[in-house]
């Protein structure tokens, strides 16, 4: 018998062993299968993406005939732009050209005007005094003729005095050579 208990616990122990295995065997095979569930799951994602791609890459290929042609006509239009840039850019150097050719014209005008200022102050004092002395001289055309109006009305007066006194004296003298006659 103790031949008989020592090969059962040896069993027992080799039975223990050989569960021991399968749990890790079990659980090597879960660990496997979950491994396996997640490289189909990565799998089918990869699958997914590579799908999506393809549809989008369709797409892609569908619009680039219709960009390409945008393309060349955007090119054109560039061409064109550079070109309408480019007299503007003429245009503008001209007319910074004539703005500067102006304002140095203005400044020689400016400094002429400086250096002749003096010039242009005697010359309206000399016609401001040209203003004063025709004044002056209306005045006193007008002083004189209103003498002379004055003159010519008193000349006329003692003319017109000595008429009548003429006519007075006459009629008097007639009456005295008359009244003497008598």
């Amino acid at each position: 018998m103790d031949k008989l208990l020592v090969a059962y616990q040896a069993q027992e122990a080799d039975i223990s062993e050989m569960k021991a295995q399968v749990e890790t065997l079990n659980r090597e095979l879960i660990d496997k299968e979950t491994e396996k569930e997640g490289i189909n799951n990565l799998l089918t994602n990869l699958r997914r993406q590579k799908d999506e791609m393809e549809v989008e890459l369709a797409k892609a290929n569908t619009k680039i005939p219709f960009l390409e042609s945008k393309l060349e006509k955007t090119e054109e239009l560039l061409e064109r732009e550079k070109a309408r840039l480019g007299q503007v850019l003429t245009v503008a150097e001209e007319i910074d050209e004539s703005n500067q050719a102006a304002q140095s014209e203005l400044a020689a005008r400016d400094d002429w005007y400086v250096q002749h200022m003096q010039l242009f102050e005697d010359l309206s004092d000399a016609i401001q005094t040209r203003h004063d002395m025709i004044d002056r001289a209306i005045s006193t055309a007008k002083e004189i003729q209103s003498k002379q109006e004055s003159f010519q009305e008193q000349k006329q007066a003692v003319i017109e005095e000595i008429k009548e006194m003429s006519a007075e004296e006459e009629t008097t003298g007639e009456g005295d050579s008359e009244s003497e006659n008598e």
